[in-house]
């Protein structure tokens, strides 16, 4: 698998069936599975420097992230694989890929606690204490 396997698009560019099964996604992991109620579809989804990428098998979207446009530097966020095609790497093609589209220009993400190492593993360095993110503890990390 490699970053050819990436969609990327704005939101202006999706077409309704894949925002519509993109969110899906992210419902059914942050807000089913992790069984965290908060507002998932937050408004940044629509901003105009929002890059969404994904990962398609058999026609659905089973990999997501999103890069956020905060001024001088991204934040990545959202970062989900489906239950059913974790363990085949996807997130690590999908954060390659983030990283090659954003070059050197700094970013920051808040990572679940037990992926700090493998997020240091790609560049990123923790930037600040653990915190509670919807009762899950989170490391805020930059690169």
């Amino acid at each position: 698998m490699t970053g050819s396997d990436v969609r990327s698009a704005s939101f202006e560019e999706l077409d309704r069936r894949t925002a519509y099964l993109l969110w899906q996604l992210r419902e059914s992991v942050f807000v089913v599975e992790q069984q965290c109620p908060y507002r998932e579809l937050d408004g940044r989804d629509l901003e105009p420097g929002t890059r969404h990428l994904w990962v398609e098998r058999d026609g659905a979207p089973v990999a997501y992230l999103r890069i956020l446009d905060d001024g001088a530097q991204a934040r990545i966020g959202r970062v989900v694989v489906a239950r059913s095609h974790r363990g085949q790497g996807l997130a690590r093609v999908l954060m390659e890929e983030a990283l090659a589209l954003l070059g050197d220009r700094p970013s920051r993400l808040d990572a679940q606690s037990y992926l700090v190492d493998w997020y240091t593993g790609l560049g990123y360095a923790p930037a600040g204490p653990e915190f509670l993110d919807d009762g899950i503890p989170h490391v805020p990390m930059e690169r």
